[in-house]
């Protein structure tokens, strides 16, 4: 989620140009959400492990992707996005890649042997 909130805090310095309050709106609030389902997750919940499996590692990842393949699938490259790329959109594109492996990390681990025992155990 640090890697979210980090790329959510670039979010906010481009906002003003890219005029996206709404979406970030929307960020926070899912933050937040995923914020008290891992909380409970920690507790040994089984519903809150499978609902971050769908809502994070699904959906979340849908969305940390379908804009760089949109942007792909309409016949931009990366090399060229990269040269037109000014600091700010380089740290963002860096940070969306953490957050899609560490999104993409956790999922996995949630559910490896040890994580299934621990929810075993806690129900």
């Amino acid at each position: 989620m640090a890697a979210g909130a980090f790329e959510t805090a670039l979010m906010v310095d481009r906002a003003p140009a890219e005029g996206i309050g709404a979406g970030l709106a929307v960020r926070l609030a899912v933050f937040t959400a995923a914020v008290l389902v891992a909380l409970r997750m920690r507790r040994g919940a089984g519903w809150a492990r499978i609902t971050l499996a769908i809502g994070l590692g699904v959906l979340g990842t849908a969305s940390l992707v379908v804009e760089p393949l949109g942007y792909l699938l309409d016949g931009g490259s990366l090399s060229g996005a990269l040269a037109r790329a000014d600091a700010l959109e380089r740290v963002f594109g860096i940070s969306r890649t953490v957050h899609l492996a560490a999104v993409l990390t956790a999922v996995a681990l949630m559910f490896r042997p040890a994580a299934n025992r621990y929810f075993r155990r806690s129900a």
